[in-house]
């Protein structure tokens, strides 16, 4: 990895496999990872449909060392660093360097609401001035409707003209594509890669010249979207667009990291691939026939699903 590195394509926060015991299982954890990267999607693991902010820093780094001493390759990796302590970001985002990550995904600390530009500028530059690591590429993480700390324009602009090598892109699930889109007209003729938060805004996003998408259902539906991400100019990019949505769709009337770790439960046979750490519960006998029923509509297909069991 080296400072001018630029990630594209489809990425996913990767689903986090727990045993019974609610430790995470680590060999799943791997299988699952080389299933995604056989397919080219990128892994944003310790994202928000990887329950990151129910693992602690220790789960995370023990699970990150276990892709990197099995071969998972680290330019693929964009972990996600960003936490509500400062010192836990700054270690994490130092680790995830240190194993040759292709770059960080940095949430903004989350927990007090109503923070000012000001202090969310305070706490990015501190992670990066403390890393002090030119191999550094930090994709911010953009995510209103769920941390409720939005990163603003005027934000995104200070940082980049403080730390032009470091700030590499955004991933923004604010789920306003004249968001966006604004993202796109003022930073990505900078080098600025946005990326979508859903495969919804995939086809608008690369036709204003945007990255690709990081998106949950990328876990259970890579196929299909890495077709349109590198098939998006032909003539038939909006019919492919149109049969992600309805896919994510069937997905969307659930709680969605219940329904993708029931849909590859269903798939692979393993039921204890429903297995959430709370405060999330699995879906119910009810829930899980009816995504069934939802998901056989749309044809949805897990492709060599033995290879996640």
């Amino acid at each position: 990895m080296t400072s001018r590195s630029r990630m594209q394509g489809v990425f996913s926060p990767v689903l986090t496999p727990f045993h019974a015991d609610l430790s995470p299982d680590p060999d799943r954890f791997v299988r699952h990872c080389r299933w995604l990267v056989a397919q080219d999607v990128g892994l944003a693991v310790f994202g928000t449909n990887s329950e990151a902010n129910s693992l602690s820093v220790a789960e995370k780094r023990g699970l990150l060392d276990g892709l990197v001493a099995a071969g998972i390759p680290a330019g693929r990796l964009m972990p996600g660093t960003g936490a509500c302590a400062l010192p836990d970001a700054i270690e994490l985002t130092r680790a995830a360097v240190a194993a040759g990550c292709g770059g960080v995904l940095m949430l903004p600390p989350f927990y007090y609401k109503g923070v000012s530009d000001e202090g969310l500028y305070r706490a990015f530059a501190t992670v990066i001035d403390t890393v002090a690591d030119d191999r550094l590429r930090v994709y911010l993480y953009h995510i209103p409707p769920v941390s409720q700390v939005p990163i603003t324009l005027s934000l995104i602009d200070r940082l980049l003209k403080a730390y032009p090598g470091a700030i590499a892109g955004i991933k923004d699930s604010s789920g306003d594509w004249s968001n966006t889109a604004a993202m796109l007209e003022r930073f990505q003729p900078q080098g600025f890669d946005v990326f979508a938060g859903s495969e919804n805004f995939l086809l608008a996003n690369l036709r204003g010249g945007g990255a690709g998408c990081i998106t949950a259902t990328g876990n259970v539906n890579p196929g299909p979207i890495v077709r349109l991400f590198k098939q998006w100019r032909d003539d038939d990019a909006d019919t492919r667009q149109s049969a992600l949505d309805a896919t994510r769709a069937a997905f969307a009337q659930f709680p969605m990291i219940p329904a993708m770790k029931a849909a590859i439960a269903w798939k692979t046979g393993r039921p204890d691939w429903a297995t959430v750490r709370p405060p999330l519960v699995e879906l119910d006998a009810r829930q899980q026939s009816a995504l069934h029923a939802a998901l056989d509509r749309v044809g949805f297909v897990l492709p060599d699903a033995q290879a996640l069991a």
